[in-house]
């Protein structure tokens, strides 16, 4: 009997080790993603490079790029890292340029409030043949939209809320349309779309993925931002929570269960908490046209 029991002590003291050294691993591994979620994800800016078939257009290929939700001003998303994304985006010499929204701050953690006027001097920088266009975010609104497009205009980057016009060189055969912010109620897709004559092709450009739904047919493909992916996106679970109407499911990259091709990006800043976790600032670049299918990167989590 004295033997079985030291020996049951004996395992105790082992299990209760076992489970302290448990505790301690899993506390160091939570401890490392929280410093890589908020000390280096949320400036590990990338470009994601696509490439989408367009069957229906008979034009030259296109060069789009798109960049989102900048939140300038945000931790890691100052202008030092609008500089580099506007670096990068002209080095793939892209033939438009589309900004779908959310370019200032609205009570992030940490952040610090850059003039709009500011980051449209930066922004002026970005070149492409066909033009640089913007549509306005609820974060924009939230500050003062009229300012926000007033500083953007005031660099040549046209801001096309809810209405489309025909890009040059494409005889009135290619449309750009932009579609207002959802979430401030600014949000008119049968206004965006009353022009577009019935024979046009689209490229579409709106700053909330809820507004897929009402893409015509006739689009080639779409781009909208304002989730930021979820900023935090389990390995299987996807993106835990978006903000908006749309669902989860079309937090990031190409979104099931709508009309036409449409790309929601994980954008650049971030948003109420200034933390990232499997799903890093990006900038895009999607080559429209030729024989290849739609493909992306795969959407983390998924």
């Amino acid at each position: 009997m004295g033997i079985t029991l030291a020996h049951c002590r004996q395992r105790q003291r082992w299990s209760r080790a076992t489970m302290k050294r448990a505790a301690l691993a899993t506390l160091a591994l939570l401890l490392g993603v929280l410093a890589w979620s908020i000390g280096f994800e949320p400036g590990w800016l990338q470009q994601r490079q696509l490439r989408l078939a367009a069957p229906g257009w008979a034009g030259p290929p296109l060069t789009i790029a798109v960049a989102a939700d900048f939140h300038v001003g945000a931790p890691h998303a100052g202008l030092p890292m609008l500089r580099r994304v506007v670096s990068e985006i002209n080095a793939a010499h892209p033939d438009i340029i589309l900004l779908p929204g959310d370019f200032v701050i609205h009570g992030v953690l940490g952040g610090h409030p850059v003039a709009p006027e500011s980051i449209a001097d930066e922004l002026a920088l970005l070149k492409a043949p066909l033009g640089v266009f913007a549509v306005l975010g609820n974060h924009d609104w939230w500050l003062d939209g009229e300012r926000v497009r007033k500083a953007l205009e005031t660099v040549g980057i046209r801001v096309i809320d809810n209405r489309a016009l025909p890009l040059p060189g494409a005889e009135d055969k290619l449309w750009l349309a932009g579609i207002g912010d959802d979430m401030t109620d600014h949000a008119d897709p049968a206004r965006a779309f009353a022009g577009v004559p019935a024979d046009a092709k689209l490229l579409v450009i709106m700053h909330d993925p809820a507004n897929a739904a009402a893409l015509p047919p006739q689009t080639l493909v779409a781009f909208a931002g304002h989730t930021h992916g979820g900023q935090v996106r389990l390995p299987f679970v996807g993106a835990l929570i978006t903000p908006g109407r749309a669902p989860r499911e079309q937090a990031w990259g190409w979104i099931p269960d709508v009309p036409a091709a449409t790309w929601v990006t994980a954008g650049i800043g971030t948003s109420i908490l200034p933390i990232r976790f499997n799903c890093p600032p990006e900038s895009v670049v999607l080559r429209l046209g030729g024989n290849e299918a739609l493909r992306g990167t795969g959407a983390p989590g998924r």
